[in-house]
Order: structure tokens, then sequence, then C-alpha cells
């Protein structure tokens, strides 16, 4: 996947939302319980459903790891069913990993080589050795956190230090890592008040926005500080979607939510 193909089906579906699988077997319908495969059989129906809304997904590999081998082949299933009837969908490994050089290396042949996603989130903590290794790989985008949604990002991403907030040396580091062209951003739509200045920095490069909806982020006040030349935004909704309805009904629920969101996105795209 290149950042061009991205833009032009956002462009193309009037949309820039990236829908979250995160699958909690106690929050999905019981009558899936009774299948074989009870995450992808979720996955599979929200995406079949919500393919034409939506530009990316997004699977937190948590939600997979808390169910051992099944959940891990869960994903790859997944991954495989979007790689292969959705070959257009932008794919993102909601991983957060992030180690040193070799350890780093192996994490990104894990996502982009065996599983063959688009992008991973990385995490910065531990600097540049750590981070140039998902860059590395050719078309295959590594997504930093910056400026996080939670309410614990303000136990340090926000600290002044040498008179400049944290986050803002992240970004502006990470702009001198090898392929850093490569690089995209995690600001939660929470800060949104933030992104004014994150976009001095990193006027170019995509942002991926979790926050939207359950978390109560505005996507009109995201996209007005937020957008660039590019649209420049993914914006995540997961339990908004995912969630809106717990039985037979799920499918259309989760389509009425998205629905909602593409049809902002396409006044606010004009």
């Amino acid at each position: 996947m290149t950042i061009q193909k991205l833009v032009e089906q956002i462009h193309k579906k009037k949309s820039f939302l990236c829908i979250g699988l995160d699958v909690d077997l106690n929050k999905i319908p019981k009558h899936l319980l009774e299948t074989e495969d009870p995450i992808f059989e979720f996955n599979k129906a929200i995406i079949d459903a919500t393919h034409h809304l939506a530009v990316a997904y997004k699977p937190n590999t948590a939600f997979y790891e808390a169910y051992g081998i099944k959940g891990w082949k869960s994903l790859e299933k997944t991954i495989k069913y979007l790689n292969t009837n959705y070959p257009e969908i932008f794919t993102i490994a909601d991983a957060k990993r992030g180690d040193i050089g070799n350890t780093s290396t192996m994490y990104a042949k894990a996502f982009f080589e065996d599983l063959e996603f688009d992008s991973v989130t990385v995490a910065p903590y531990m600097g540049k050795d750590s981070v140039e290794p998902f860059l590395a790989f050719k078309n295959k985008y590594t997504i930093l956190l910056a400026l996080t949604s939670n309410q614990g990002a303000f136990d340090f991403q926000t600290k002044e230090i040498e008179g400049e907030k944290l986050y803002k040396q992240v970004l502006e580091v990470s702009k001198s890592y090898k392929n850093s062209e490569n690089l995209m951003y995690v600001v939660g739509a929470t800060k949104a008040e933030y992104l004014s200045d994150i976009r001095r920095i990193v006027p170019n490069n995509f942002l991926l926005v979790p926050g939207v909806g359950a978390q109560g982020g505005s996507l009109e006040e995201v996209c007005k500080y937020g957008l660039n030349d590019q649209v420049g935004l993914l914006i995540n909704s997961s339990r908004g979607i995912i969630y809106a309805s717990n039985s037979n009904d799920f499918v259309e629920a989760a389509v009425e939510k998205a629905l909602e969101l593409q049809k902002e996105m396409s006044k606010i795209l004009g």
C-alpha cells in the first residue's frame, strides 16, 4: 500500500474512517459463540458490511493475544481475509511494539512480512534504534505514539523538558530518522487543541486519531486543526461502531454508526 493509494481511497469513498476491530468475546452477540471461530466470524461480518464506508481497519492485537493461539489464528484469518477480499483497505496492527534494534526488526517482520499488515503502531520511548528497523520496510508505515487519547497522557507526554513539551520533542526528533517519510503519528481526538502545534511540526504526515465516539472526541475539531492537503487523517472508531448492538442486529447497527461518521466526513471533504 502506498500513501497515494490511500488518498485515492479516501476521495473515492469520501471517508477517512478507520474501524477498530477490538473483539471481546463478552461483548459480541451470543449466537456467534456457537461458531468455530467467533472472533473471525464477528470481524468478517463487520468488514463485509462496512468496507464501503471505511478506508482502514485496525485490530488491536491485545484482544487477540488474550485468547492465546486461537486468538492469534483469528487475527491471521482476519488480515488474510482483508488482504484477499479488500486489498484497497489500509491495515493497521495496533500492537504498540518497540524494542532495541534486532528485536524491533523481528517485530517488524512479524507484522509486515508474516501477517502482511500495511502498518504497525510503535512506542518511541526507547528512541531511534527501536523505531528505524520498522521504517526499513518499503511501502510499510510506522505509526508512532505521539500524543495519546488517554488521561495518563498527561503523566509524561505533555511535560516540559528544557522548555519544550515531550510530545513535541518526539515529533521533532523522529523527523531525523532514516525513512521518516514512512512515519505516521497517533494523536488522540481528545487532544484536538494540540493539533495546530502538531501540524506545524509534521505538516505532511498522516495522523491516526483515536478517541472520536466512545471517548468523546470531536470530529469537527480534529478536522479543523488536523486536515492537510492530502487529508492526512485516519479517524478511528472502535467500540462506538462494532458494539453499537450486541444482538442479532449488530451488523445493521454497526453500519448505521459508520455511516453517520462517513456522512460527516463527506461534508468536511466537500
